[in-house]
């Protein structure tokens, strides 16, 4: 069975690969998890931060965003003591006002995931890379997603936070062609 190049790690990069990443996601809380992960990612392997998923979703409650824009800096304290997650002060402040700035956009467009997917046009984005290197950092759709989300509020989503959010989230298929991953989430 061929995979993706870089699924080949660990075998929580195979199972991630396998069963999700790629898979179009609307599903307004699986979006906010996968927003606030791919920020805790920054400067760190994705393997890190799968290692600690499971802790991140007791601390941050399930990541219920109206739990997380909550949190007081008595929690914030707490976090940056839990080796469960990555105990970084401005990584975990930018989770509460990105929650807080989810629940503006939910308010105004009625979800976050219609707001988000409307910079793909509402439907995936195909690529056909044969491999690894192919795979840009970043794309025009995720700087501009970028530029949007730092303009409502939102914190550590860079471009390329942005473009790997959307691969993650299956905006964008970017499975490479001889994976057999790739013909099932188109």
């Amino acid at each position: 069975m061929k995979r993706c190049e870089w699924a080949k790690a660990s075998e929580l990069d195979i199972v991630y690969h396998d069963e999700e990443w790629g898979v179009p996601s609307h599903d307004d809380k699986h979006l906010f998890e996968m927003l606030i992960l791919e920020g805790a990612q920054a400067g760190l392997s994705w393997v890190t931060i799968l290692k600690k998923r499971q802790s991140y979703r007791e601390a941050y409650e399930g990541f219920e965003p109206e739990r997380v824009a909550r949190f007081t800096q008595k929690k914030c304290e707490r976090l940056l003591q839990n080796p469960g997650i990555v105990r970084n002060r401005l990584k975990v402040a930018a989770s509460v006002q990105n929650a807080k700035a989810f629940l503006t956009i939910q308010t105004s467009h009625g979800s976050f995931s219609e707001f988000i997917w409307g910079f793909v046009g509402g439907v995936p984005i195909v690529n056909a890379r044969r491999n690894l290197k192919e795979i840009p950092a970043q794309t025009d759709e995720s700087q501009a997603m970028s530029r949007e989300l730092k303009k409502r509020g939102f914190k550590f989503v860079g471009p390329t936070i942005c473009y790997a959010f959307m691969q993650a989230v299956g905006m964008v298929n970017d499975h490479e062609t001889r994976c057999f991953r790739y013909k099932e989430v188109c």
